[in-house]
């Protein structure tokens, strides 16, 4: 049931980010194209937009349910399928190139994560970890964020600044799944419990800031390598933080470990594969142009 879940989760955020991004194209066509945060604002207003975000949101709920029923490490390497979704859907929605080695990373992915959910098996683990734990890897994690953030120039490529977003929100998306852990045990003793958690409002916080930056990524018109880049961080975190805090572990014998590590591994390199095969996609209104279609060319 989790990892069900969890595939539908990776299929809601990969569709509503690329209704999302068609709505910055249609903003772009505009002539109002988002350049910052104070520009995101100005998306409230596109029906597509919208649709997109309560997408996102029934995602965001699915993924809740498969971490009350699942692991961190189980649960987060499926979003990795973010991608994978997103390839085909970026390419109908908003006209983005897909290259034959895009598709070979998309079918890497796959194969890597069926292979680490059959073969894997974590053990109980906890559901709760301590404030901590939580609170020094909240540290790390943001101040992580905040150097990669701040060392994007105004004159860096289109995906390079995709890609650098996106790990950020990927990071956070991940730090905001850890602390749902304990949020969602919270829900079983009642709302206002939940409500009073500070670990509540902590979720609430990193998932809303992941939320812009990932905006801010989807802004550079750059849907494969914003959607790489999330896929890879997000599960890459979320495997580390539930080792270290929520003391999940692969208990089946040696080689079963050696194989779902590396099946894992394997599934992380093909996004990276899906974000360096990326062609640009000229966002509307840019001196070169751009198409949608999906030519001999384009799969060389």
């Amino acid at each position: 049931m989790a990892a069900f879940l969890a595939v539908v989760s990776a299929m809601c955020f990969a569709l509503a980010a690329a209704l999302q991004q068609r709505g910055q194209f249609a903003l772009a066509n505009a002539g109002s194209a988002v350049r910052g945060v104070a520009g995101l604002i100005r998306l409230v207003a596109v029906p597509v937009w919208l649709f997109g975000t309560l997408i996102l949101l029934v995602g965001y709920g699915t993924q809740g349910v498969a971490l009350g029923h699942g692991r961190l490490v189980v649960v987060q390497p499926l979003m990795v399928t973010t991608i994978v979704w997103a390839l085909p859907l970026g390419y109908w929605l908003t006209s983005q190139h897909v290259v034959r080695r895009q598709v070979l990373g998309a079918g890497v992915v796959v194969v890597g994560l069926a292979l680490f959910v059959l073969v894997g098996d974590p053990d109980a683990g906890v559901d709760d970890a301590s404030a901590l734990g939580l609170v020094s890897c909240a540290a790390v994690i943001t101040a992580v964020v905040v150097v990669v953030m701040l060392s994007l120039r105004t004159g860096t490529a289109p995906s390079v600044r995709a890609a650098a977003l996106g790990v950020c929100a990927g990071l956070l998306f991940g730090l905001a799944a850890c602390f749902a852990k304990p949020v969602i045990e919270d829900l079983h003793s009642g709302l206002a419990a939940t409500a009073g958690d500070w670990r509540t409002w902590t979720l609430l916080g990193f998932g809303f800031a992941a939320f812009l930056i990932q905006q801010l990524s989807l802004a550079t018109g750059q849907l494969a390598p914003a959607m790489a880049a999330v896929s890879v961080a997000n599960p890459a975190i979320s495997v580390i933080l539930g080792i270290l805090l929520f003391e999940e572990r692969l208990t089946r014998p040696g080689w079963h470990v050696v194989v779902a590590a590396a099946a894992l591994l394997a599934a992380l390199g093909g996004a990276v594969l899906i974000t360096l095969a990326n062609r640009e996609t000229q966002l509307p209104g840019e001196p070169t142009g751009r198409s949608g279609a999906l030519t001999d060319e384009t799969l060389r």
